[in-house]
């Protein structure tokens, strides 16, 4: 069934909320305290709202800053990646991740309620943020600086996703429909299996899976007869040409809590979210060769892409609470499946002659899904003494199903395109990364030592604990491609958009059928992780002003590789053991109630992004394939930070933080010579080591200050400096020459590290008659230029240039059930773009220096929420 009008269908899958994982017990409230004349009064406040927040990281004795329900809320923040964006130092790039401190997104960890979660992805080191709707997020946090507690694998920073703690009743539902100037109500082009209600459930992944005579099976160059070429694959060739409707989502989110004795509470929170999603792109999408002497264009093609995408996540809770225990279950489930057809027109492998007439599509699939449950405990006996417990199991899933490529010349006329059997003009792909079993846990005791005195707190606390995760991935490759059977039918002319029943005809004419060109060896891997570690702070507060935090880490990381090389008949098993020791110190100074000094230093690794690692050569058809390095190290990061900030009320800020970092064993994305193709491919490398040192600004400004007139203004702005300078290792050196190259290479900086980033927020709050709050916001956010990847035999690199991104959102309360949140994104506009840098040792004759443009349209978002 097609689905012409709007749906409002909801996958009805499980997923969570719940505890909160930290140095300290989870609470509801954030205790304010005054003493008047020996009384202590106290009250409770929204710990999720911005002074709240700003008053924990004030006293916080790591750098840690958090964003709240109350700020996500203001800001129209609709998915957690946007929410922290709107943190110092923080970018997000293009699908490409979170940046922190201009660092690229392997840098950087994800825990959910404190506990381990893996990507769902091979592609990115953490899950795609932006698949976590904020409907249950009650607090974003983020630590820049390093705790034994949190996992080693920290250079950029931890993210920890804490679930929305269940303190009170409600229900919403909230709808929502977004118009994208550059895609609603335009020409699509989508797959007819991608546009039905299996679809839009995203359920159409099982017909594109690898047919059943060759499923379960080695692979044995297995040719189909022509029946089975016809009949075995249930997804075809053809695309739909539709209307791109504008985007949608709903959503339902209930939070019940229950009396169940004098003292227990009971919690139960669920939220469902279903998102669709339309978008357009056209742009150049070239790639640049060395010849040693000179740098060419190897492709110089213009692409044009249409992706449908649909979010689902399904989020269930219970909690119980009883004097000091707390225990939470929790389940969470997302789905992203994204379906895109793109075009490609140019020239490819420096065949000039071929200049407006090469023509290949891909239609593709990626579909991920992430099943996370949670079980989690504290209990607190008496004031001195805490508990923690906690596990999780995750099963996540990542496919391109039937990757189809097809590839021939342009006729001149309307959607016509001139096809060969034979070769590998039509290929079929089926990626699978199975990661069925992923457990995480945690354990934590923690005891307050010394007498309290006048302070009202304890000198010493002591934590002992030990957290850790088994990770098991099974990776399959595989290709099918057509045979030529017939010389005198090689060629045909078809519609590119209704070619399956020619390619049907064809088949059973005896011109072509399907075989399965999958190589025995190096088809499947299997990949195994163990880390396990044991950790000791020591927190000290000699008096009101110091804070003294020292901890340290041993980290076992046990990494097996199996994999089969070209000519083994045997799995090879690659396996590292290694201990790490990690020490941590952070000190905090309060020079007086309103300011304070910091400074920390640790020790800390960087694991790989699983595809970095993988052993495998993932093709793609504009020549740009990706090798994994199965031989790829861990970095080792060494850590400094000193901070200064000023709290002048309680809504303001201002601070700076120097930082600086030695990175062994960088790692890096780097060009190196394709032996699968006529042009380059991307692998990694580890570079000898990075020296990286900057600074961090960042105000939060009452504009009352400048003008009582502007007492409902205010001005948040913060910015990101940073120097990096790599020294390259022996096979980086060797990567970047041209043959025969004597002199010196230029001094490059980290790939991925940007030099500077700028965020800004300028907010109109207020409230109408009815004493409804309004609030009216202008975020802004870029980038300066950083090494996309590194350049290879001479030519310079490939450089993502600045990306400007403003947004507008207006958020209003309208009564005490309705709310409406309007938001203009992307109002700039602004064109996205990677370069070929004109700075090599050899020079550049090309057409263009562009390697990738774009641009993604601006969008007008409107959601209105009902609560009751």
């Amino acid at each position: 069934m097609k689905i012409r009008k709007l749906s409002v269908a909801v996958l009805f899958l499980l997923t969570s909320s719940g505890m909160i994982y930290g140095q300290q017990v989870v609470n509801d409230t954030v205790k304010k305290e005054k003493n008047l004349e020996g009384v202590i009064i106290r009250g409770n406040g929204n710990k999720k709202s911005e002074t709240a927040l700003l008053l924990d990281q004030k006293k916080a004795i790591i750098q840690k800053q958090s964003i709240g329900a109350e700020e996500i809320t203001r800001k129209g923040i609709s998915n957690v990646e946007q929410g922290l964006t709107k943190v110092t130092g923080i970018t997000t790039v293009e699908g490409r991740g979170l940046f922190v401190r201009g660092l690229e997104e392997r840098y950087n960890t994800l825990l959910v309620n404190g506990l381990g979660s893996p990507s769902n992805n091979p592609f990115q080191k953490i899950i795609a943020l932006k698949q976590f709707p904020t409907d249950v997020v009650g607090k974003l946090n983020i630590y820049k600086t390093f705790n034994t507690n949190l996992y080693a694998d920290f250079a950029g920073a931890t993210f920890d996703i804490e679930t929305l703690t269940i303190d009170r009743s409600f229900s919403k539902v909230e709808f929502g429909f977004g118009y994208n100037t550059q895609s609603s109500f335009k020409d699509f082009k989508v797959n007819p299996n991608a546009y039905t209600m299996n679809g839009y459930l995203g359920l159409n992944s099982q017909d594109r899976q690898l047919p059943d005579e060759v499923r379960n099976y080695v692979p044995s160059n297995y040719n189909f007869t022509q029946e089975e070429s016809v009949k075995s694959f249930k997804d075809g060739w053809n695309a739909d040409q539709i209307k791109a409707l504008p985007n949608t989502n709903i959503g339902f989110t209930t939070s019940q809590k229950f009396k169940v004795s004098d003292t227990g509470e009971l919690g139960l929170l669920l939220s469902l979210n279903q998102g669709t999603k339309y978008e357009i792109t056209s742009g150049n999408k070239n790639q640049f060769i060395s010849l040693q002497t000179v740098g060419k264009m190897n492709n110089d093609l213009y692409r044009k892409e249409y992706i449908y995408e649909l979010e689902s996540s399904a989020m269930v809770g219970l909690g119980y609470k009883n004097k000091g225990l707390n225990v939470a279950l929790n389940a969470i489930f997302l789905q992203n499946s994204s379906n895109s057809i793109s075009d490609f027109t140019g020239y490819k492998d420096q065949k000039e002659q071929d200049a407006g007439k090469r023509f290949f599509r891909v239609d593709q699939m990626d579909i991920s899904k992430f099943l996370d449950v949670q079980l989690w405990a504290s209990q607190k006996i008496g004031e001195r003494h805490l508990f923690k417990i906690g596990g999780s199991w995750v099963k996540n899933n990542f496919q391109q199903p039937d990757r189809k490529i097809s590839e021939g010349f342009l006729t001149g006329r309307p959607n016509e395109v001139e096809m060969t059997f034979g070769g590998n003009n039509l290929i079929r792909q089926y990626l699978d990364v199975d990661g069925n079993n992923y457990l995480s846990g945690l354990a934590e005791y923690s005891v307050l030592l010394g007498e309290k005195g006048d302070r009202q707190s304890y000198p010493w606390q002591l934590s002992v604990g030990y957290n850790g995760f088994f990770d098991q991935r099974s990776n399959s490759y595989r290709f099918i491609a057509s045979n030529l059977d017939n010389v005198a039918l090689r060629t045909v002319v078809v519609d590119i958009d209704n070619p399956q029943k020619t390619y049907d005809n064809y088949i059973l004419n005896g011109a072509f059928h399907f075989k399965e060109d999958t190589n025995e060896n190096g088809y499947r891997s299997n990949l195994y992780q163990f880390v396990n570690a044991g950790y000791l702070n020591l927190n000290y507060k000699p008096d009101d002003s110091w804070d003294i935090l020292v901890g340290g880490r041993v980290e076992n990381n046990i990494n097996i590789t199996r994999y089969k090389e070209q000519s083994d008949l045997n799995f090879n098993n690659l396996t590292r053991n290694q201990y790490f020791i990690l020490p941590s110190l952070s000190i905090k100074k309060n020079l007086n109630s309103k300011s304070n000094i910091r400074f920390a230093a640790s020790k800390t690794i960087t694991r790989p992004i699983l595809i970095e690692y993988m052993p495998i050569v993932y093709i793609n058809p504009d020549n740009e394939n990706i090798i994994g390095n199965k031989d790829l190290k861990n970095s080792e990061n060494y850590n400094l930070d000193l901070k200064y900030e000023i709290f002048p009320t309680n809504k303001e800020l201002f601070a700076i933080n120097l930082f600086a970092k030695k990175i062994n064993n960088a790692i890096e994305r780097s060009y190196t010579a394709s032996g699968n193709s006529n042009g380059v491919a991307i692998t990694f490398l580890n570079a000898k080591n990075a020296i990286l040192g900057g600074a961090e600004l960042e105000g939060i400004l009452d504009l009352s200050r400048l003008s009582e007139s502007l007492n409902q203004w205010s001005l948040g702005s913060n910015a990101t400096f940073m120097y990096s300078k790599v020294e390259r290792s022996p096979e980086q050196l060797d990567q970047e020459k041209p043959v025969n190259f004597t002199g010196t290479l230029k001094e490059r900086k980290l790939q991925g590290a940007a030099p500077w980033t700028v965020n800004a927020d300028l907010k109109y709050e207020f409230k109408n008659g009815q004493n409804l709050p309004h609030t009216a916001s202008l975020v802004y956010n870029v980038s300066g230029s950083k090494i996309f990847t590194v350049g290879t035999s001479g030519l310079d690199h490939i450089y993502e240039r600045p990306f400007h991104q403003l947004d507008f959102v207006y958020n209003a309360q309208l009564t005490k059930n309705w709310n409406v949140k309007l938001g203009i994104l992307n109002i700039l506009n602004s064109t996205y773009k990677l370069e070929q840098g004109e700075d090599g040792t050899i020079p550049l004759d090309v057409r263009t220096n562009l390697h990738t443009d774009y641009k993604r349209g601006t969008s007008v978002n409107f959601t209105a929420g009902y609560t009751f």
